[in-house]
């Protein structure tokens, strides 16, 4: 396959519309496929199991159109409500007695999640007991990838055993030199990218909804007001950091709203775009060259997160998402490759150490920072001030200090990883204790929730 098209290609794929935190709603979408597999009268009972990360990401994020945050409350919902053929949409038009409803399945004890022990970063098996038989699904890899179905004792799908060479075409993007992939990406037609604008109007208008009141944390609200009373300036690093925070604290406050993801990952969407938004605010910078811009940052989000994982102990936000905002940022003010290089390592050397503790309020800071990062490194890199080779995980080419950041993760950081999980579960409130309401127990009794 051509570099052209396999770029296009990877970028059709990894940067997709999402409504909601992308690990509850795998979790959902998952509870959705398996309830639409069979005809039954009542559930006996709905076991889903689902990886350490996911547990770990889905455990304190808002769920849209509820007041509810976590797993529970969106397995809940995928059964009651959710449809598969939405895909990472699936939560989109949930009402109020959905919610209502789906919080009486998990007041009926018929539902239980539990972490899988197992070393696929994403995944998510729901298996479904009803009078009428059996039914099992498995998502893993992707948030959205259903590797195994199986109803009634037939298997529809099992590509379990291609999980590990299905990528492999993929992969020969992830090994080129990262110059080369930007060159491609200069010369492609605009209207073969034009695409990727779509993702900069929606994650902008997201973005506005957070500033226009406190939601969530309040972090981009904040920094507003901030530039109201004086305290701070409007220029690029200021505007990055509220246009991207705002985003944040809207969606993960559970708006109903959907952004554009990257990577499997709404806020790496959002830090992947709303900085290249907030410099094409301040300058001028034509369709075509915004578009590019786009999908520079999106392909190296995708490129860091090929080598630190979908799901790690690090934010990508930061290591990721950050870099490649930083890199398209730089590229728009005119940077050589070199330039462009150092963008990568002055990001990586900054924020190397920002660990992920799921998603949560909290990640706007966190989303924040990484916009700010991406200006910071553009602008010293453009001015040739870039992190010499062999300080820290820097490495002599900016390939070779992701791949240090790539060992960093994977064998460095899975001590971490569940240290920071042992302490969020040990923090976390019980959310499933709810109360069946009188009017609604003959609906439930009528769609098998109480047998």
């Amino acid at each position: 396959m051509k570099l052209r098209n396999l770029i296009v290609k990877t970028l059709r794929e990894e940067v997709v519309p999402a409504m909601g935190c992308t690990e509850p709603v795998a979790v959902a979408l998952a509870c959705a496929k398996a309830k639409e597999l069979m005809t039954y009268n009542y559930i006996e009972s709905a076991e889903v199991f689902v990886s350490a990360n996911i547990y770990k990401n889905g455990l304190s994020v808002g769920i849209p159109n509820t007041q509810e945050v976590g797993l529970y409350i969106a397995a809940a919902l995928g059964f009651i409500g959710g449809e598969s053929e939405k895909d990472l949409r699936v939560l989109e038009g949930i009402n109020e007695m959905q919610v209502q409803l789906a919080k009486e399945l998990l007041n009926s004890g018929k539902l239980s999640l539990d972490i899988k022990d197992t070393t696929d970063k994403i995944y998510v098996e729901v298996n479904l007991v009803t009078d009428k038989g059996n039914c099992r699904v498995i998502i893993s890899g992707k948030h959205n990838r259903f590797v195994y179905i199986e109803s009634l004792g037939k298997v529809f799908l099992d590509i379990r055993k291609d999980d590990k060479t299905s990528n492999t075409v993929k992969n020969i993007l992830y090994s080129l030199k990262i110059r080369e992939i930007i060159s491609e990406i200069e010369k492609i037609p605009h209207e073969d990218i034009a695409f990727m604008l779509d993702g900069v109007i929606m994650n902008e208008a997201i973005a506005k909804v957070g500033l226009e009141s406190k939601m969530g944390m309040g972090v981009g609200f904040g920094l507003k007001k901030s530039i109201e009373q004086g305290f701070l300036s409007e220029d690029l690093m200021t505007s990055s950091m509220m246009l991207t925070a705002s985003a944040s604290d809207a969606r993960m406050s559970g708006i109903n709203l959907s952004v554009m993801s990257s990577n499997g990952s709404g806020n790496n969407g959002l830090t992947a775009i709303l900085p290249i938004v907030a410099y094409k605010n301040k300058f001028n910078v034509s369709d075509e060259k915004l578009a590019k811009a786009v999908a520079i940052s999106h392909i190296m989000n995708s490129y860091i997160k090929h080598y630190i994982g979908r799901l790690s102990a690090l934010c990508a936000c930061g290591v990721a998402a950050g870099t490649g905002a930083g890199i398209a940022i730089a590229w728009l003010m005119g940077a050589s490759y070199d330039q462009i290089d150092g963008v990568i390592v002055n990001t990586i050397a900054n924020t190397s150490g920002m660990i992920c503790d799921g998603a949560k309020e909290g990640c706007a800071l966190k989303l924040s920072t990484s916009a700010s990062v991406a200006v910071q490194s553009a602008v010293l890199a453009i001015n040739d001030c870039i992190v010499p080779a062999r300080n820290g995980i820097v490495a002599e080419t900016a390939e070779d200090t992701i791949m240090n950041l790539g060992i960093l993760s994977s064998e460095g950081m899975n001590v971490a990883d569940t240290v920071i999980l042992k302490t969020m579960k040990r923090m976390q409130k019980n959310h499933k204790s709810m109360v069946i309401k009188e009017s609604s127990k003959e609906y439930l009794n009528k769609i098998g929730i109480i047998a």
